[in-house]
Parts: structure tokens; sequence; C-alpha cells
């Protein structure tokens, strides 16, 4: 069955850096849209970052462009988030999640598109 299994989340200081990964299995990765969502305390899921099936176009919130960049290997079957220049309002649980239809050349904002999550990676941000 289709697995994700997010890693690489952490504390981190304002300005600082987190990577995290998300390694899937179950099905044919290279064939799916992926997107990063998260969710911070007392608030609502919300879609981050996503990527086309050969990772030919990447995707963000406003909240994240110009510091996180979504990338992925799908010889290794690994979907990334580097996250850069992190801010308090980054805490959250971090979510990785793959778009339900093979081959889709769009990446959904709406999260009930999406038919498979991870069971999350949490990134602090603190000093």
């Amino acid at each position: 069955q289709v697995q994700l299994v997010e890693s690489g989340g952490g504390l981190a200081q304002p300005g600082g850096s987190l990577r995290v990964s998300c390694a899937a299995s179950g099905f044919t990765f290279s064939r799916y849209t992926m997107s990063w969502a998260r969710q911070a305390p007392g608030k609502g899921l919300e879609w981050v970052s996503g990527i086309l099936s050969d990772g030919s176009a990447t995707y963000y919130a406003d909240s994240v462009k110009g510091r996180f960049t979504i990338f992925r290997d799908n010889a290794k079957n690994t979907l990334y988030l580097q996250m850069n220049s992190l801010k308090p309002e980054d805490t959250a649980l971090y979510y990785c999640t793959k778009q339900r239809g093979v081959g889709v050349r769009h990446v959904a904002v709406l999260l009930n598109e999406y038919d498979a999550w991870g069971q999350g990676t949490q990134v602090t941000v603190s000093s």
C-alpha cells in the first residue's frame, strides 16, 4: 500500500535552515505530483509547496516563496523540502502528500485533491 514517511524535522533558530524528507513507497513515485502541507498549532492545514512528477515545475505558497525549495529524487523515491530563513511562524507539523491522478500536469492547492499523507514531521523555529 501507499506509504509516505517524513523525516528531518527538528528545532531551528530564526533565520536558520532545515531540510525535511519524505520516503515514498507502494506506488510509482515518478508518475505523481507531490506536495508539502503544514499545520501550525491551533490552525488548519495549509498547502506549502508542490512539484510536478518529473520535477520540471515547482510552486510555492506566498508565505514561503523565496525561502523554501521543493525538489525530488525519483531514483530514490524521495521528496524534499529545503527550508531557509526560517521564521517562528513556520513552526508546524509538515506533511508529505501525494496528489490524486497519474501524470497530472498541475499542482493542486486544495488539499482534497490529495489522496495519501504521511504521519508528519515537527518543525519548531524558536530562539
